[in-house]
């Protein structure tokens, strides 16, 4: 905090009323901070109560109401501030020093402190003794005061507070506040609160002063202007001739001008009181807050009255506060500059802070708060119109490129200051130029639009850029008739024609431009989403739509005629009929216009083979297709006159390709691979059933099987053509239009397909491979039980469950073809120097893991078929952690128990795969161990904090891994561990997730499976036994000893009660009904003994039990009763889950890591290639566990999923 003697006023300086009484300022004091009920009557022997002439308390007592206090006034605000203030004046006149000392209380009590200075303080304290005093007033329970208190009532508190001491000056202008009392008092009071420790007091009095600073500024600006006045009068009488001249006037003019001159003088000096005493220490104080009203005022005061502040020795505080760490204040310094550069004639004044400061306002574009970023570019743009000349071309450029912002204000104000930079300025040669068309002036600004959108790289964001410019620069982006000027007509002579690359920018723009218009909303990664639009903002987009499908409708056909053989134009072009009003084909007689258009699109089905272009066709043709307008059956007849003559010609081709006896050449085999992939690009969004393609598709698909030489593109899209065969047979089946027999015709061709593509599984290509298993996985997540749920009943006959060897398949393609290293995946065909390629191939490869982790979930395979996934999610976290994670807590929903159970079996998979490779001799320090052991813990971190919650899921949990340490017998005979003893030592990370009474129990039954030698070890082999059994033992209740207490006491039990009868050394497990093992269990009360307690007094045999003759489920009894039905039937999502966050009371290290992998549920970004940016590959980014999402979105009859 700031020391005692800033700000503090000598005392040799105090400023003295005509009584004697000295107003001395005080200090500030070390405080403590308290709170009770704001407002509260003021205290100390009636001070702040003074009765006046119809003065009570600082304001007048009106219809009867209790006497208030002047806080207490303003607080609730049902005066007029004016009427308030007169009251003030009015009292004030009669008893100055009472009324003044209302005035004190009222800054008291408006810092929250609950005292008040009496009159006895007033006379004979000092400021810093009665701040000492108020100090000790506040409670120290709460650092809340008025001016930080929420809610509508304290925020029209801090405005009516602000007005008080505006209006207070404001009517005391005149006369009051040279009378060397009022204003000395508050200024040195208000200085004093200013340098105190206490927040409140500090934060309140600097918010007063500068709003009293703000105040006398404008008094001093009227006596700037009076004296002016005053000059010019005197200047004019004085120039008279003799005979005219009035020397009592003049006299009279500089009597008066020495009065203005000693009240400007008087104005000055409180302003530079105020100025040195609290704003030069206040605007770095340790309060962002209180820096920013600081810098917010002195924009106001340069702002006014710029004779006086707008220099450099003011402007300087601006431009080091732009360095503040806060972005509030960082914010208030720019728009206290905005504010100076928006007035022409300061900003003229502004070179030598602009040269020294142009650098830091620049880089603020960048700035980490997006408000300061957005303010930074508005203040350059002010900037650039002040002067051309100030802002070089680098620093331009670092504002051009954030009109590519994910961030839609930053962008727009981009947009703003690009336009004023590049389309602003007009020569004197475009004055004449025409409004629209080739050689309009907007056909020179789209030129220069399509020039900056090709420097600035970044092509494929064209609809970033035409959002940037649309709120300053709509008129020029929706000049469509000039853009087709350019695209269409032949340049004039001495004109540079547009290139290829140029041509191709300009029809994106195009686009960008109509899609903005249509839809009037922005791109994805801007915004969340749409918004309500206004009638005026709708009857723009009807009429922007009616003009769009006025102008293409003709010209359309005209710009795919030029363009039919350039992919990426015509990709663009076929986009712009989805925003076309179809009935203005009718009601404006353009049907010669559309059948144009149809021929056209035949055109470029018959000469590409491109996908996207032949997905722009397809869905051109699906939106044209609309039954509801009246083009409907003229379109329809020339959808399915095309799609007949390529059925015919495909069907045709088929026969040659696979006569016997004859090697197909490359040229038939590329002639099928073409038509096949237009037919499955149109099969897409259009139902294609009348055509009967299974019986060609599976034909095909089965011949590949038995030769094994097709290529594996045909075999590709014979796979995906055949998936929406059966999708849309589907579709009719179930909304019922279809005919009798359908039903059991979908069901063979289903199962046969199925088969098909299991078969395809086992092939060598990775193409095919991939491509039949997320075939494959999709249709059994269709056709699984799910396929029933909404009154679906009658579509049981169609459900496939996969058998034991499929999902046997279907798990071993995942093992080997998604968990692999990078290096060792072939299918980017030797381009992994390629980043994009390998984000691609990893892309591809997350699909196929999700494509299998959906059947997890949906219940379509089994549970612990997760076993294999879960393993790697250590090994392969930055690749996939996400997928594994969520699909870990989907389990756990379906079913608590069966989820730990999967979770244990997975690190008993990579216990084993370590037994096997290092032998049953390995260190447990070794990295293989400690990373299993590293995986239970993280493991562990997912059960949450609510045990009661997995109670059931962590006792089971414990019951199969004790199960599993003690299966297989030492391979080094008896009196050693057994084989997978050190897997306690993993399960151990799962001990605090037991509740007290559970660890009894469980601790229990592991000494079912213990000798009475084993207890007694000690070597560094029997550890993990140790270990584990006081993982149990720590925080139950006392009456559970230490292994060696334990045996101890037993000795000693014994010897004194030897007439109990002895039992056998050995252990016997009592027999049992096995079926309850999994369902009760633990329903041991704490007076049942234990093995390793019970009375032995022959202690003769050590002999290691052989665990393949113990039965422990056989007498596995519990305290909890578990739903005797299938719990993984139950649905997807229950009540009661716990969110998976980490139990801060673990043991265990890495705290720090641990929170991050509790609560990141979305770690990953990688689905899209880098050159997209954050923002939108988060919008981007798809479901993998939505049944919805493996369904093409333009299908829309695939309701029923």
């Amino acid at each position: 905090m700031h020391r005692e003697a800033e700000s503090q006023l000598s005392s040799d300086t105090d400023l003295e009323d005509p009584d004697g009484k000295n107003a001395k300022t005080g200090k500030g004091v070390a405080a403590k901070k308290g709170k009770k009920a704001l407002g509260d009557k003021a205290k100390g022997g009636g001070a702040g109560r003074v009765t006046g002439p119809g003065w009570v308390n600082g304001h007048h007592q009106e219809n009867g109401m209790e006497n208030m206090t002047l806080f207490e006034v303003v607080k609730m605000g049902k005066s007029a501030t004016q009427s308030v203030v007169d009251d003030w004046i009015e009292a004030y006149k009669h008893d100055r020093d009472t009324t003044l000392l209302d005035l004190i209380n009222f800054f008291i009590q408006c810092s929250g402190c609950k005292g008040a200075v009496s009159g006895e303080m007033f006379r004979h304290m000092q400021n810093s003794e009665i701040i000492r005093k108020m100090t000790e007033e506040f409670d120290e329970d709460s650092g809340d005061y008025p001016l930080t208190l929420s809610g509508p009532q304290w925020k029209k508190f801090r405005i009516n507070f602000c007005d008080f001491i505006a209006v207070l000056v404001r009517q005391c202008q005149y006369s009051i506040i040279y009378d060397e009392y009022m204003m000395d008092t508050i200024i040195s009071l208000l200085t004093g609160l200013s340098d105190s420790q206490v927040r409140a007091f500090r934060h309140t009095s600097t918010l007063a002063a500068m709003k009293l600073m703000t105040a006398l500024v404008n008094v001093a600006l009227n006596l700037s202007i009076n004296m002016d006045n005053t000059q010019r009068q005197y200047e004019a009488e004085r120039n008279k001739v003799i005979a005219k001249r009035a020397n009592d006037r003049l006299e009279l003019l500089l009597q008066k001008r020495k009065e203005l001159q000693e009240n400007q003088d008087e104005i000055e000096n409180m302003m530079n009181a105020i100025f040195k005493g609290v704003f030069v220490h206040r605007y770095r104080d340790a309060i962002a807050e209180i820096r920013a009203i600081c810098i917010e005022e002195i924009g106001v005061w340069m702002k006014l009255y710029s004779d006086a502040f707008l220099n450099d020795s003011y402007l300087k505080y601006v431009g080091w506060t732009m360095h503040d760490k806060q972005g509030e204040v960082r914010l208030k310094c720019l728009t206290a500059l905005q504010g100076l550069f928006y007035n022409r004639e300061l900003s003229t004044r502004l070179e030598l802070f602009t040269s020294r400061f142009k650098d830091r306002i620049v880089s603020m574009t960048l700035d980490k708060e997006y408000d300061v970023a957005v303010q930074a570019i508005k203040l350059l743009t002010l900037v650039l119109q002040s002067s051309d000349e100030v802002l070089t071309a680098e620093d331009c450029e670092s504002v051009y490129h954030l009109v590519y912002s994910a961030h839609r204000p930053i962008a727009i104000a981009a947009g703003e200051f690009l336009f004023k930079k590049l389309f602003s300025h007009r020569g004197p040669e475009e004055e004449g130029l025409p409004r629209r068309g080739r050689q309009s002036l907007n056909g020179s600004l789209i030129k220069t639009t399509v020039f900056f959108f090709l420097e600035s790289e970044l092509h494929e964001h064209g609809a970033y850029l035409v959002d940037s410019l649309w709120e300053c620069a709509s008129e020029l982006l929706k000049d469509w008739e000039t853009m087709i000027s350019l695209l269409l007509d032949e340049p004039m002579p001495g004109e540079e024609a547009l290139n290829d690359r140029q041509e191709t920018a300009l029809v994106e723009i195009m686009l960008c431009a109509i899609r903005q218009a249509c839809e009037c909303h922005p791109p994805v990664g801007r915004g969340t989403g749409k918004r309500v639009l206004t009638a005026k903002e709708k009857k723009t987009q009807l009429d922007d739509r009616t003009r769009v499908t006025e102008m293409f409708a003709v010209a359309l056909p005209l710009l795919l005629a030029k363009y039919c053989v350039d992919i990426d134009k015509v990709t663009n072009l076929l986009q712009i009929p989805k925003f076309f009003d179809l009935d203005i084909y009718t009601t404006g007689r353009l049907e010669k216009h559309l059948d144009a258009l149809l021929r056209q699109i035949w055109e470029v089905v018959d000469k590409h083979t491109d996908t996207e272009v032949l997905e722009a066709c397809s869905t051109t043709y699906h939106y044209l297709c609309n039954e509801e307008f009246t083009i409907f059956n003229r379109v329809d007849i020339a959808r399915s006159q095309l799609l007949d003559e390529l059925v015919d010609k495909f069907n045709r081709l088929l026969e040659d390709f696979l006569q016997e006896g004859e090697e197909p050449d490359e040229d038939d085999a590329y002639q099928v691979l073409s038509t096949l992939k237009k037919i499955t690009t149109f099969h897409n969004a259009h139902d294609l059933t009348k055509w009967d393609l299974f019986t060609s598709n599976y034909r095909l698909l089965n011949t590949g099987l038995q030769n094994g030489d097709m290529p594996e593109q045909i075999v590709v899209h014979a796979m995906q053509c055949t998936h929406y065969i059966i999708l849309w047979h589907l579709a009719k089946v179930s909304d019922g239009t279809s005919v009798k027999g359908d039903m059991v015709t979908l069901r063979k061709q289903m199962r046969a397909f199925c088969l098909m593509c299991q078969r395809y599984i086992n092939t060598i290509n990775n193409a095919v491979k991939e491509q039949a298993f997320t075939i494959l996985c999709d249709l059994l997540l269709i056709f699984s039980h799910q396929i029933m749920s909404s009154g679906r009943e009658q579509l049981e006959s169609l459900v496939y469950s996969p058998d034991s060897s499929l999902q046997a398949e279907l798990l071993n393609f995942i093992l080997d073809h998604v968990f692999i290293d990078q290096d060792d995946d072939n299918s980017t065909d030797g381009q992994q120097d390629d980043e994009a390629s390998k984000i691609e191939a990893l892309h591809k490869r997350r699909n196929l893991l999700a494509a299998y982790c959906k059947l997890i979930i949906y219940n379509v395979v089994e549970i612990n078929t997760g076993a294999d996934i879960f393993k790697q999610y250590m090994r392969y976290y930055n690749d996939y952690g996400d997928i594994i994670k969520e699909t870990m807590s989907k389990t756990r929903q379906i079913d608590k128990i069966q989820c730990a159970k999967t979770l244990i079996l997975s690190l008993q998979k990579l216990f084993n795969d370590m037994l096997s490779e290092l032998g049953f001799n390995f260190d447990r320090s070794s990295s293989a161990f400690c990373g299993i052991k590293e995986l239970a813990r993280r493991f562990s971190l997912t059960f949450g904090l609510d045990q009661l919650k997995t109670r059931e899921a962590i006792a089971m949990l414990h019951k199969d891994g004790i199960e599993f340490a003690f299966k297989e017998p030492s391979p080094q005979g008896e009196g050693s561990p057994p084989l997978n003893l050190a897997f306690l030592d993993i399960l151990s990370e799962f001990s605090s997730k037991l509740i007290r009474q559970d660890k009894r129990t469980v601790h229990m039954y592991l000494e079912r499976f213990m000798t009475f030698q084993m207890a007694l070890q000690r070597e560094d082999c029997w550890l993990p036994l140790i270990s584990y059994r006081n993982s149990l033992q720590a925080g139950a209740d006392d009456d559970t000893m230490s292994v060696i207490s334990g045996i101890s006491s037993r000795g000693s039990t014994v010897r004194s009660k030897k007439s109990k009868p002895a039992t056998a050394s050995k252990r016997k497990l009592p027999e049992g009904d096995s079926s309850s093992s999994d369902a009760v269990w633990m329903n041991r009360e704490q007076n049942v003994q234990t093995p390793v307690m019970m009375h032995s007094p022959h202690l003769t045999s050590t002999v290691l039990r052989d665990p393949k003759k113990m039965r422990p489920e056989d007498s596995f009894t519990a305290t909890f009763t578990m739903p005797a039905e299938h719990r993984r039937g139950s649905g997807l999502m229950e009540d009661d889950e716990e969110p998976i966050v980490e139990d801060v009371m673990m043991s265990s290290e890495d705290r720090l890591e641990d929170i991050n992998e509790g609560m990141d549920f979305d770690t990953m970004d990688i689905d899209l290639p880098a050159s997209k940016n954050r923002r939108e590959r988060t919008e981007l980014k798809p479901d993998y566990f939505d049944p919805s999402s493996i369904m093409d979105d333009s299908v829309g009859v695939f309701h029923f999923l």
